[in-house]
């Protein structure tokens, strides 16, 4: 590619790899030769191109049932579903824990479950769950209450 060095001024060290492999990968997946040297580099073999180069959400994501007690939360979602059991959605004010409630807020609304949501102001309220917020989700008629992004530590209000 004719480039040499690194913006900072390092020489560019390209990786070891199987020349044939690379070959293989940009001949068969259509793309430059550069890639398919980079994906051989990265031990991307021929099985794992396809899923490398067009990557899907199922592919990427890890199996959320591996988490600790993820399939017990989702039966507990499920059954206050099904029973019509009010349910609310405390987040947190930055942009991961604001997307976090906005798509869940978006999800129950596409299956017709209306649900609060709380995202405290962090000057007034600090940080992770608070007693009154939680008082006032449960004064609006949730039962369960689902935090996204807040402090797991933050056992006290919670109880």
């Amino acid at each position: 590619m004719g480039v040499e060095r690194s913006v900072t001024g390092k020489w560019w060290r390209e990786r070891a790899n199987d020349e044939r492999l690379a070959t293989t990968i940009a001949q068969r997946f259509g793309v430059p030769e550069i890639v398919g040297r980079v994906m051989a580099a990265r031990g991307i073999d021929l099985d794992d191109a396809e899923s490398f180069l067009s990557p899907t959400l199922r592919d990427l994501m890890p199996d959320p049932s591996t988490l600790q007690d993820m399939d017990k939360a989702a039966a507990r979602i499920a059954d206050a579903i099904e029973a019509g059991e009010g349910i609310a959605v405390f987040g947190d004010y930055d942009v991961d824990g604001a997307t976090s409630t906005a798509l869940l807020k978006r999800f129950f609304r596409a299956i017709g479950v209306d649900v609060p949501v709380h995202i405290p102001d962090r000057m007034k309220e600090g940080y992770g769950p608070n007693a009154p917020a939680l008082l006032e989700l449960q004064r609006k008629g949730a039962k369960l209450i689902l935090t996204v992004d807040c402090g797991v530590t933050a056992y006290a209000p919670l109880q």
